[in-house]
């Protein structure tokens, strides 16, 4: 897969777990931090999600609710890749940024906020986990490039 390359459509923040990320112009991404302003920074193993608008279009089709960037929760919204068939340990050049993928998919806690609204959600299946290893910045529009 490395030399794949995606392109951003969404950069997104929230203040507060649990609730949906609203897009913004730019995010900087920090080493052991994450991207700083999000609920979700800090030095663990999930400082950035990214979810393939492949996978908020599949949900789309069967949901009358209109799924916008950051609905899922997702920090990088892009096409291109099948992010979900990455390894862990794929290193991603994410903007000017460097990160690691560290988790596919995860396990949803039922009350949140787009599994109330749409009765689905798609990160627990199909999004994946980051950790910043080179800081930078991602905009939309930019690249998600699967390294060596």
């Amino acid at each position: 897969m490395s030399g794949k390359t995606a392109i951003i459509r969404a950069v997104c923040i929230s203040g507060k777990k649990g609730e949906q990320k609203h897009p913004v112009d730019e995010v900087e991404l920090q080493p052991q931090h994450g991207i700083v302003g999000d609920a979700h920074a800090g030095n663990w193993h999930r400082q950035v999600s990214l979810l393939a608008q492949k996978s908020v279009d599949k949900l789309q089709e069967k949901v009358t609710l209109r799924l916008i960037p950051g609905a899922f929760a997702e920090n990088i919204l892009c096409d291109g890749i099948e992010l979900a068939k990455l390894p862990i340990g794929t290193k991603l050049r994410i903007g000017s940024a460097l990160c690691e993928v560290t988790q596919i998919g995860k396990e949803c806690h039922a009350d949140c906020a787009i599994r109330r609204q749409a009765g689905d959600c798609v990160m627990p299946r199909e999004g994946i986990f980051a950790i910043v290893l080179e800081g930078g910045t991602a905009r939309a529009g930019d690249t998600v490039e699967v390294m060596d």
